[in-house]
């Protein structure tokens, strides 16, 4: 072959290589189209145009090294407030479990304290224009790393109170809470809708239904936003994009097979009316997607460059910036935890690389130099970022010394009765056989359970530490177990309290109240995993053993279930007279204390409002032996005459067989 005829197949070859790329790339675009909705974002006014215009003149200005920096986020273990300065970064941020110094007694001034030198490393550096770095947090009950912050109910008890309103106003209290300790930008709310319970994240997602999360989505970024650049606000976070909630098994993690039109039938709705609350910044999620319709297996999130760059950014109009997870890039096929051109391009702009961020910064800009990253890549995502800082007001004063809440706002009265309000009408009573509920204020009650006398038990994940665990009750100030609610409430000398039933004589007793509960847990850890039942008694047996010493007796039993999930409970909702689901509660015990007794006259104080926002399982296994107990809106109020009766129960399943989500 001559030369001339190489040459002319080599034009061939790659004018048919792009052609095939640009036949896929209108094929994707098509996709999208037909697919996705634009979503109705708020249309850009006079004042974003100065910013825009801003920001191209900030860019125009940074060398390729600080444009960079500003794509990286360490975690704040692993930095120190000088390196900010050295390195230009832009982002960090506090782990579960992370605190000043390390200590989780770290005050309130502590953390304003090292939110102020954060920031002033920022704005020593060397660029022609100084850039505020950003810290981010994982706000997603109240400001949950903090000592002595009042902590809401988890977001599936949310959902159960079916109350958008409220979660406006527990968004604007936690934005109050954050921006006591000079941090403004919180990693909330998750929008999941969860299809398996087996997940350990359930109580992260608000409902299985998904237009309840768009209406929620729009509710708590309303919330936490209120109007950007005010001393009360803080950035929110739609996560995690996209169909985390859908995973098969509901493995943390896992691969999430459906259509991609159900992709966004059902997992995109709580993004959409984020959007439409002009939400700031969307976390990509760790799971991947595998489109059952064509065959396709897009892979992991953090390298999908259709979902992230093309639907979410383009179709969508999301003009905000997006997040990675923890180390969520190193998930990609050849990229590691410090490299991954393949995120960058999918249209990640911001990096969470918590530990190896020395490592990142300059492959990154080795893959610019030598064309893996396009620099007009590089310039939208530092665009994106520095126009979120601008409209957040973050180049206007520090954090920690501009006008912010004080630290009364992390436990103050109006935020304890906010949190006692949302326990209220978060409570799902199950069961109310006889009527025994309310109990009346006179008589001794007896209460019995661990979870009971346990802050940790009713607090659940994300509480202090990043599993909710390795902590004790006594490291909740201004906070209340259902027990001490109680003792308060009652008289102490009315309320007494056996940890497991051992050895006690009901009789003595006008009722008893029985904590059952799941420890506490968080991603990765929390996940029931399949083939293993989905029974609360299969895992937690001493619940189970302990009922049945103080039930049958002739003395009105109610069991108080602290889980975040649903869960099969049918042995321990038979054992009991009345039956209620509180989820994970938080920090104000007393909201449950509301609801089980009456009034000083004895009539009921408050009804029972929450209805089930997620099916609620009969047996070990889903969908097998007999599907659900209850269904999605199920729910009892006070005073209703209904009778429950016996529920079956099947024998205890080891292990499940093939189920289809």
């Amino acid at each position: 072959m001559s030369a001339f005829s190489k040459v002319r197949k080599h034009r061939r070859t790659l004018l048919l290589g792009l052609s095939a790329s640009l036949l896929a790339a209108c094929q994707t675009a098509q996709t999208a189209q037909s697919i996705w909705p634009a979503a109705a974002v708020p249309p850009a006014t006079a004042a974003d145009a100065a910013i825009d215009a801003r920001v191209r003149s900030i860019v125009a200005g940074m060398t390729l090294e600080q444009k960079i920096g500003q794509m990286t986020q360490p975690d704040i273990r692993s930095i120190k407030p000088d390196e900010v300065r050295q390195y230009y970064i832009g982002s960090i941020l506090n782990g579960g479990g992370a605190w000043p110094a390390m200590n989780m007694h770290s005050s309130v001034d502590d953390w304003l304290k090292l939110s102020d030198e954060f920031y002033k490393a920022s704005m020593s550096t060397d660029m022609t224009v100084k850039i505020p770095v950003i810290w981010g947090t994982d706000a997603v009950h109240g400001h949950n790393n903090i000592y002595g912050a009042t902590l809401f109910p988890h977001n599936i008890g949310l959902g159960a109170a079916h109350d958008p309103q409220l979660l406006e106003r527990i968004g604007r209290a936690t934005a109050e809470q954050v921006r006591a300790t000079g941090i403004t930008w919180a990693f909330a709310p998750t929008l999941a809708v969860v299809q398996n319970p087996r997940w350990g994240r359930t109580y992260e997602s608000y409902s299985s239904d998904p237009e309840l999360v768009r209406s929620y989505a729009g509710a708590m970024v309303r919330g936490l936003q209120g109007r950007l650049g005010s001393p009360t606000s803080v950035l929110a976070t739609a996560k995690h994009w996209l169909g985390d909630g859908g995973t098969l098994h509901g493995v943390d993690q896992g691969e999430t097979r459906t259509s991609e039109a159900d992709l966004y039938r059902t997992h995109s709705a709580g993004y959409y009316g984020a959007l439409a609350a002009d939400v700031q910044t969307v976390m990509v999620s760790y799971s991947s997607f595998t489109d059952t319709a064509s065959g396709q297996q897009w892979g992991k999130m953090h390298g999908n460059a259709h979902l992230v760059g093309d639907v979410l950014k383009q179709r969508l109009g999301f003009h905000g910036l997006v997040v990675s997870d923890w180390n969520g890039i190193e998930q990609v096929p050849g990229c590691t935890k410090w490299h991954c051109p393949q995120a960058i391009n999918a249209g990640i702009d911001l990096i969470m690389v918590p530990d190896d961020w020395k490592q990142f910064i300059p492959a990154t800009v080795e893959d610019v130099k030598a064309g893996r990253i396009p620099m007009s890549r590089i310039d939208d995502a530092v665009s994106r970022i520095i126009r979120v800082k601008l409209k957040s007001g973050l180049f206007d004063a520090s954090p920690a010394t501009g006008p912010h809440p004080d630290a009364s706002v992390m436990s103050s009265p109006a935020a304890r009765e906010l949190a006692r309000e949302a326990v209220r009408k978060s409570l799902v009573l199950l069961k109310n056989d006889g009527g025994v509920l309310p109990f009346k204020r006179s008589g001794k009650i007896l209460v019995v359970g661990a979870g009971a006398d346990s802050l940790p038990m009713q607090s659940g994940g994300w509480s202090l530490t990043w599993q909710g665990d390795n902590t004790k009750t006594s490291e909740y100030p201004n906070a209340e177990t259902l027990l001490a609610s109680m003792r308060k409430s009652l008289g102490a000398d009315r309320v007494d309290y056996s940890a497991d039933g051992t050895g006690v004589d009901v009789s003595k007793y006008s009722g008893v109240v029985m904590v059952a509960a799941e420890q506490p847990y968080a991603e990765m850890k929390g996940d029931i995993t399949f083939p293993a039942p989905l029974r609360h008694s299969a895992r937690y047996p001493q619940d189970l053993q302990a009922l049945d010493r103080v039930s049958g007796k002739g003395v009105p039993v109610v069991t108080v279930l602290y889980s975040g999930r649903p869960v099969a409970a049918n042995d321990l909702i038979n054992r009991s007279d009345a039956f209620v689901a509180a989820w994970l509660p938080g920090t104000e015990g007393q909201g449950i204390v509301d609801l089980l007794f009456a009034g000083a006259d004895d009539r009921p104080a408050y009804d029972f409002a929450g209805r089930l926002s997620f099916d609620w399982p009969a047996g070990d296994c889903l969908p097998q032996q007999g599907g659900y107990q209850f269904r999605r809106g199920y729910g009892l109020s006070l005073g209703g005459g209904s009778r429950l009766g016996r529920l079956p129960e099947a024998p205890v399943t080891m292990a499940c067989p093939a189920e289809s989500r």
